[in-house]
C-alpha cells in the first residue's frame, strides 16, 4: 500500500504491507532507532511514538491503521538536539539508567503534558503506564513534578 506521512515534519510516501507495524516503519524503513521494541503487545511502551500529537505504542499499531497525511513524531524528531523541557528534566533529574525506555517515556510525558501542563498524581499514574525494568520511577517522577512546577511557577514537591 502507498502512505503518505509526516514524520518529523519530513513528508514521506511510501510502498509499505498494510500488516506492518508503525515501529518497524520508522526502525527499519525509515532507521529511526529511539522507539523501541520492548514487548510487541503495547504494554511497556517502549515504542511510543507521538501520532497526530497522541502518544500511541508503534508496535501493534498497523500502517493501515495510520491515516493518510498523519503527523508522526519520534524521539529524534521531538526538539533539536534534546531541548524539549521533558528531555531537559531527565538531564537534570538523572533519570535515565539503562535507557532502553526512556524515549518512550519521554514520548508519554510529553503528549501528557501537552494536553495537561500540571497533571495530578492520578493522571499521571493514569496516562504514563510504561514499564522501566530499571527501576528510574522516582526519578521519572521528579522530572515529571518539577515540569509541573515550572509550568504553574509553584515550588516542586520535595
Amino acid at each position: 500500500m502507498a502512505l503518505k506521512l509526516t514524520v518529523n515534519g519530513a513528508a514521506k510516501t511510501v510502498e509499505v504491507e498494510p500488516e506492518m507495524p508503525l515501529l518497524w516503519f520508522l526502525r527499519d524503513e525509515l532507521g529511526l532507532t529511539a522507539a523501541k521494541y520492548g514487548c510487541g503487545i503495547a504494554a511497556c511502551g517502549a515504542c511510543t511514538v507521538h501520532v497526530n500529537g497522541k502518544a500511541v505504542r508503534s508496535c501493534v499499531l498497523p500502517l493501515a491503521a495510520v491515516e493518510e497525511g498523519a503527523e508522526v513524531t519520534t524521539l529524534e524528531g521531538l526538539a533539536a538536539r534534546g531541548a524539549h523541557p521533558v528531555q531537559q528534566a531527565w538531564v537534570e533529574h538523572q533519570a535515565p539508567q539503562c535507557g532502553y525506555c526512556q524515549p518512550g517515556m519521554i514520548m508519554a510525558v510529553a503528549a501528557l503534558l501537552k494536553d495537561n501542563p500540571n497533571p495530578t498524581e492520578d493522571e499521571v499514574n493514569a496516562q504514563i503506564t510504561n514499564i522501566c525494568r530499571c527501576g528510574s520511577y522516582q526519578a521519572v517522577r521528579a522530572a515529571i513534578e518539577s515540569l509541573g512546577a515550572k509550568a504553574t511557577g509553584a515550588a516542586p514537591a520535595a
